[in-house]
């Protein structure tokens, strides 16, 4: 049940192409053809700024009322945006030692690289800026916000092939407050930003989670493996924490330990989706087991319905 040792002493120089290349096939044609050229309203809804404001029309959408001026007026007026063309979009990833988890030959970290080059893509393609922040218990790498696949493949490069600190001894574990609270300090323009952890971390992430949000278009995707949530009967085991390597042996055959730990579980499930609603943020969940691209259509779906699109 110990975390799977993540494979950077012998980077291969053409995974990053061939990363992008799979993904170009697998989820990216697929989210092309669904999403039809509608990103910005997924992804942005009402768009970044208004600018200016107009009588309301009968087939306004009444979300749009300025309800302040039209009091002042005393006549509905309606807001109208104006279409950012150059988004910038950050992400955060997520690289605690708790993202090295998974099984049968796929972990968190994978599922991560896979996702935020498909995301970061797909908004590249049409122009916009991509640039991230890669965590795991200090920075470890901050990727400047640029367009084009040669950004992508910076992007996919650096996800693959370089390593996330090494904790000390010493160290206590890594926090999820730490890279929102570093964000807040570096996104300063209004931005798309995608958080992408598996949310396992001390709690107070919700407070940076919140205050980002305010400023920003925020999106929060977990990513998890099932045996996070339930052990399987595999007998007496060696287990570690992957943040503070502490290891004991336990009995997955004794039907007890294993209640115990689905309660564990169960418990630590419910504090991070009270934590996201805390922060006003939706969190959309990926297992290690998932499609992607049929999580992410279900993301898209999920998005389009609350804006009532």
């Amino acid at each position: 049940m110990s975390a799977r040792t993540p494979s950077f002493a012998k980077p291969d120089q053409s995974a990053p192409e061939v990363l992008l290349q799979r993904l170009d096939w697998q989820i990216l044609r697929r989210l092309e053809g669904q999403l039809q050229g509608d990103y910005r309203t997924v992804f942005l809804g009402e768009g970044l700024d208004v600018s200016d404001l107009r009588d309301y029309q009968p087939d306004d959408d009444v979300r749009r009322i300025d309800w302040n001026v039209t009091a002042r007026m005393n006549t509905p007026f309606v807001r109208q945006y104006e279409e950012d063309r150059d988004v910038t979009a950050w992400f955060l990833v997520d690289r605690s030692l708790s993202m090295q988890f998974g099984h049968g030959g796929r972990n968190k970290e994978m599922v991560v690289a896979e996702l935020t080059v498909a995301l970061s893509r797909l908004l590249s393609n049409r122009g916009n800026r991509v640039g991230a922040m890669l965590w795991s218990t200090a920075l470890d790498a901050l990727i400047e916000p640029r367009t084009g696949r040669p950004q992508v493949l910076r992007l996919a490069k650096k996800l693959l092939t370089s390593p996330p600190h090494t904790p000390t001894a010493d160290a206590s574990p890594s926090t999820l407050t730490e890279l929102l609270a570093a964000a807040n300090g570096i996104a300063r323009r209004r931005a798309l930003v995608f958080v992408i952890s598996d949310f396992v971390s001390a709690p107070g992430w919700d407070l940076e989670l919140r205050r980002l949000g305010v400023r920003h278009e925020v999106i929060a995707i977990r990513v998890s493996d099932p045996q996070e949530r339930r052990l399987p009967n595999a007998g007496l085991v060696v287990v570690q924490d992957a943040e503070t390597g502490e290891q004991m042996t336990v009995d997955t055959g004794n039907q007890k330990f294993r209640q115990r730990f689905e309660d564990a579980a169960n418990h630590r499930e419910t504090q991070i989706a009270e934590a996201s609603a805390r922060a006003g943020v939706d969190l959309f969940e990926i297992s290690t087991e998932d499609d992607l691209a049929r999580k992410l259509l279900e993301m898209v779906a999920h998005r389009r319905a609350r804006r009532g699109r």
